[in-house]
């Protein structure tokens, strides 16, 4: 139903809009979607080492090539929404095989996910509170950035308390998910592979502080990249953004994301923000859209490189089973 209505929703978009504009639009930014694509790429590298950085050190077995690969691979099964990232997590942590422990794999990307979001929400509440103090708002505009800015910080100080006290979030969500019939025979005997895991994070801090900021850093630098390629859409298309502006544009696409996260993809939703984001700042419709249109097709350009790495993964064990059964 939530696919049917952003699918909806983009298709009036691009209606209201008209096609040829956004298409003229979005050709405007020309060689420069080479740029784009290689910003994406330096990003996910750039994430793909500060993964590494959270499995278990001294672990040679995860080179950083083969990170980036399970990497995109998990980025790609994230393009269908939130039950896309729940799934490419779960393949991230079983590619790695037998190389990496299942409680080590299950934290290092439970460590990893949690180091990403942390850096968006830093970027969400810099960023709309840096709308209120340089954007001409109207008095709503303002008391919704506010809103959102303190339900982001709640969500920090929360998380760094989770961190400090060890609280057992892994293993409460695992016990309330083993009350679902459904579910009770397939989380049978997972018990200690969960807890485990959730000491290995709560100690990862602890123990290995080094890498833990050094991976938080790394994902700044990611979103960092992401604020650099709303400045350059920008002025591919001819209009004028400052860099403060292009951090307040990307505070608040950290918003539209998460508010449109229930919809697969995000279709629609992403789009449709860009534009309400755009017109805060003097950009037209056309190009706020097209913004949202390029910055997708990023992302399925890295998620088609995901899928290739997906196939690269499976073969080998698809031969291994091939030979096994002609034994």
């Amino acid at each position: 139903m939530g696919a049917l209505l952003g699918l909806g929703l983009l298709v009036y978009l691009v209606v209201r809009i008209g096609p040829s504009t956004l298409l003229q639009q979005t050709l405007a930014v020309g060689w420069g979607m080479l740029l784009i694509l290689a910003l994406g790429g330096v990003s996910h590298l750039i994430k793909a080492y500060a993964w590494r950085l959270t499995l278990p050190s001294g672990d040679g077995s995860v080179t950083l090539p083969r990170a980036l690969g399970l990497r995109l691979i998990s980025e790609a099964a994230g393009q269908l929404g939130l039950a896309g990232q729940v799934l490419g997590e779960g393949m991230r942590v079983s590619l790695l095989g037998s190389s990496v422990p299942v409680d080590a794999a299950i934290s290092s990307a439970t460590i990893d996910r949690g180091l990403y979001v942390v850096s968006s929400a830093i970027v969400g509440i810099v960023g709309l509170i840096g709308a209120v103090m340089l954007l001409p708002l109207s008095h709503s505009w303002k008391v919704y950035s506010l809103a959102c800015c303190g339900g982001l910080l709640c969500f920090l100080v929360l998380t760094v308390i989770a961190v400090l006290r060890q609280w057992p979030v892994l293993s409460a969500v695992a016990r309330s998910l083993q009350g679902v019939p459904a579910l009770r025979n397939r989380l049978n005997g997972t018990e200690q592979t969960i807890y485990s895991a959730e000491q290995k994070l709560h100690a990862f801090h602890h123990n290995s502080p080094r890498a833990f900021w050094t991976s938080l850093a790394l994902n700044l630098c990611s979103q960092v990249l992401a604020i650099m390629e709303v400045y350059l859409l920008v002025s591919f298309m001819g209009s004028r953004i400052g860099v403060v502006s292009a951090f307040v544009f990307e505070g608040f696409t950290k918003l539209v994301n998460t508010v449109g996260a229930l919809v697969p993809g995000n279709v629609g939703t992403y789009e449709g923000g860009s534009m309400l984001i755009a017109r805060l700042f003097h950009i037209t419709s056309a190009v706020g859209f097209s913004i949202g249109i390029c910055r997708r097709i990023r992302g399925l350009f890295w998620a088609a490189i995901g899928m290739l790495c997906m196939h690269l993964v499976s073969r080998p064990q698809r031969q291994h089973n091939i030979a096994y059964m002609g034994v």
